[in-house]
């Protein structure tokens, strides 16, 4: 070959040219944008807005688009409607004006109303697309169907959408979800299988905007960025605390419907800052852009979340709300809701990396102000020897030390990321955040902002604004999946159904409230610290308020009975067993007692690990009343419950605990494997004439106490110590001790706590001995006492 120089270029120029024909085919794609709900407040307030932006940040790389804002209504009043919406649209700061109204103008000339109410509206929009592509000679890229609607018109859009509306081959579909993703695990389970019969997971996209807020973007990358210096820290041996908060100065007036049905927690804590609460707590995946990894990570923090309970929870409600509610809903004049507008909730993580270390998720209505952040409060162990005026501004190592993520609003009035001078000074990308000077007037947490590093964003973005982008590059880390969103729900739906009939604290509002909605973190608990609740409006022939009552002795079925309100019954109830229990060590030099399983001794359990500090732990035997047939390890197990809410936080020597062997030979509660012969066995031989100091019992809505069930033989009478028996409810199997072995302990306390006790608690004072029907009523000790522990819930009603 002569020239072989000019064969290369005539090569490379070939290739350009090949190269140049793909691209401009790729730029020349066209995607068509479908609001539906088009003409409903959250499209007229960010949703077009949103969309313009795309329009300003994509026209201009080759895209073309067009944008479809579709409802119910008739096409006249409906494009009037988004007319007078586009008219609103603003541009970045900085644009010039003339440059503005020319994109203003391309803009409104590819946005047009369209009515969808049947499947001939979205055939005829599936065309219209089609026709307008094949016309302007372009290549179709892929739809964007965004749900702007009620989740109850989900199903018959989708199933439009998926009949009609979707694009040919080699384009992608994307259908955009707005909350709320239904009402608890079991809504959320039946819409999600719905909307999987007609989209791909890949093709969802489930929205929470807090997601697209720029200071919450900012966490996993900041982590990230920060490995080196933050990583280490960022577990339970350093942090003291985390606080993700999200305060509102409105209250919900006009929006009572749906306040009604979904309340505080439904509405913000679910969803905006249990996300976050992943971002923050999650292991940091090798590679952090990675979505896969994200998600794998994220759902070990669901995982590792310890259940909820009612205990875990204080919540409030607004003085003004049920007002408001009787005349937006014609409710009658009596009415009173107890939908919570304010909840602070405690969350454990049980994992390395978190254990003991306390999430607070706070979030209200009508509260003093309008602020949302993320506190990161790390421990400090220093000591400084000189007094606080000779400390180096901000950096001495005696000032608190936080990292905080700063979603909003507040005294700041920006997003921010601040980070105490006495930590090491951060990395963030300087192309959008930028180091600023801290206003010498300004505090924060008590503290002046010149403490700390502070960021704020080179140019800020609304949250809809930078989903959409997402949406359109195909970013699913920043939505919610499936499986996500199904772990979100089961995580929270048994605290929601605890609370479903708890009557929230009343609170004035705003800075009128004063210290009513403040709590206490105790053990795993939280309370209200101001403990009697103020009746805010008095009203004639008014319910007596829990401070006009004492702990008051009487009697119930002929024998004693403890009656007060539920704080002040399990105060008396863990003295007198600290009281039970240093007699027996005194005179026998041991104490057994057994424990019933459940949720009403949870309270109990705290007590006596939290104030108890006397009690002779290292001579108690523990034993278990009943057990359900289930692995130790299951959230179900009554010894997992012991665990979680007394045993961790007590000294008791291990060979002092006894756990019912439900699980023996890698099998539940198989007759052939001799359990409950095992456990009677042990009983004989530790306890003296298998007679425990004290038996803890329950009484539950059917009469039933510890697994002994009405209509079930089993354990009734007999000389077997300890039996199988199945309950009407899941899990079915069970162990449990035997009434005569009950009926020899020297004390038997029952304690009956809550209003859905009341019924039962009136049935079964009138009752005789009839343990078949009532096995509570079996309970009566042969030479011991049975002493009775009930609220006034459980008693009055």
């Amino acid at each position: 070959m002569k020239h072989p120089g000019f064969w290369k270029i005539l090569v490379v120029a070939t290739c350009t040219a090949l190269l140049g024909c793909l691209q401009a085919g790729e730029l020349q794609g066209h995607i068509s944008i479908v609001l539906l709900g088009a003409t409903g407040d959250l499209a007229r307030k960010y949703l077009w807005q949103g969309l313009f932006q795309l329009y300003l940040d994509e026209a201009g790389k080759g895209y073309r688009f067009s944008f479809h804002g579709a409802a119910l209504m008739a096409p006249t009043q409906g494009q009037q409607l988004i007319d007078k919406t586009l008219e609103t649209l603003s541009c970045p700061q900085g644009m010039a004006a003339t440059h503005c109204t020319e994109l203003k103008g391309q803009f409104l000339q590819l946005s047009q109303y369209r009515q969808l109410k049947t499947a001939e509206d979205y055939q005829a929009l599936s065309r219209d697309i089609e026709a307008h592509v094949q016309q302007e000679g372009l290549r179709e890229i892929g739809r964007i169907f965004y749900f702007s609607v009620p989740p109850f018109a989900y199903a018959d859009i989708a199933r439009h959408i998926n009949s009609s509306g979707r694009p040919g081959p080699g384009t992608w579909l994307r259908v955009v979800l707005e909350k709320p993703f239904g009402h608890d695990h079991g809504s959320a389970q039946q819409l999600a299988t719905e909307l999987g019969s007609f989209f791909q997971e890949e093709e969802m996209y489930r929205v929470d905007h807090y997601l697209g807020k720029q200071a919450v973007a900012q966490i996993l990358p900041f982590r990230d960025q920060n490995r080196k210096a933050f990583d280490h820290l960022w577990s339970r041996h350093h942090v003291e605390r985390v606080e993700i908060i999200m305060k509102e100065t409105v209250d919900a007036e006009g929006r009572t419907s749906f306040y009604e049905e979904y309340g505080v927690i439904r509405d913000v804590l679910q969803n905006h800052l249990t996300e976050i609460l992943t971002l923050v707590a999650m292991e940091l995946p090798h590679n952090a852009s990675d979505p896969g990894a994200k998600l794998r990570h994220k759902l070990q923090v669901f995982r590792a979340l310890r259940g909820l309970r009612r205990s875990s929870a204080v919540v409030g409600q607004y003085q003004a709300y049920s007002e408001q509610v009787r005349r937006e809903l014609q409710k009658p004049g009596d009415f009173q809701s107890l939908t919570p507008t304010f909840a602070g909730v405690l969350v454990h993580i049980d994992n390395l990396r978190w254990e003991g270390v306390p999430f607070l998720l706070v979030s209200g209505k009508a509260l003093d102000e309008r602020v949302g952040y993320v506190r990161v409060l790390f421990r400090n162990q220093a000591y400084c020897a000189q007094s606080e005026k000779r400390w180096a501004t901000g950096q001495s190592q005696c000032l608190p030390r936080q990292v905080i993520f700063y979603i909003g609003h507040g005294d700041l009035g920006h997003p921010a990321v601040l980070v105490s001078r006495n930590l090491p000074r951060p990395r963030l990308p300087s192309d959008s955040w930028k180091e600023v000077k801290a206003p010498p007037e300004l505090h924060l947490f008590g503290r002046p902002l010149s403490d700390f590093y502070t960021y704020r964003p080179v140019m800020e973005r609304d949250a809809y604004s930078v989903l959409i982008s997402h949406i359109f590059h195909g970013r699913k880390d920043s939505f919610i999946t499936t499986e996500n969103l199904l772990a979100s729900w089961r995580f929270w739906t048994p605290l929601l159904d605890s609370l479903a009939r708890e009557a929230p604290r009343h609170y004035l509002g705003g800075a009128e409230s004063g210290h009513l909605l403040d709590f206490e973190l105790r053990g795993s608990q939280l309370s209200f610290a101001q403990q009697q609740l103020e009746q805010l409006v008095p009203r004639p022939g008014a319910a007596p308020m829990p401070s006009e009552f004492r702990v008051l002795n009487a009697t119930y079925r002929e024998s004693p009975l403890i009656l007060s309100w539920s704080a002040e019954l399990i105060a008396k109830l863990a003295s007198d067993i600290e009281a039970a229990a240093t007699r027996a060590v005194q005179r026998f030099g041991r104490f057994h007692l057994a424990l019933s399983g459940g949720s009403s001794p949870v309270a109990l359990f705290q007590q006596l690990s939290l104030r108890h500090f006397t009690f002779p732990w290292a001579h108690t035997h523990l034993w278990l009343v009943d057990e359900r047939c289930v692995p130790p390890t299951d959230p179900e197990s009554n010894f997992q419950g012991l665990q979680a809410h007394l045993l961790q936080h007590i000294h008791v020597p291990y060979f002092n605990i006894h756990p019912m062997p439900v699980h023996r030979h890698q099998r539940l509660c198989a007759e052939e494997d001799q359990g409950a012969q095992h456990y009677a066995q042990e009983i004989a031989a530790q306890v003296a004439n298998s007679t425990f100091d004290l038996v803890l019992l329950g009484m539950g809505t059917d009469g039933h106490t510890a697994s002994l069930f009405p209509q079930s033989p089993a354990g009734l009478d007999g000389e077997q110590m300890v039996v199988l028996t199945t309950s009407p409810t899941e899990p079915r199997q069970r162990m449990s001790l035997s009434l005569p072995l009950i009926n020899r302990a020297r004390k038997v306390a029952v304690l009956v706590i809550g209003r859905m006790k009341h019924e039962v608690t009136m049935l079964v004072s009138r009752v005789g001995h009839e343990p078949k029907k009532w096995p509570i009523s079996g309970v009566l000790p042969t030479s011991g006492q049975l002493v009775w522990y009930m609220d006034y819930e459980a008693f009055l009603g």
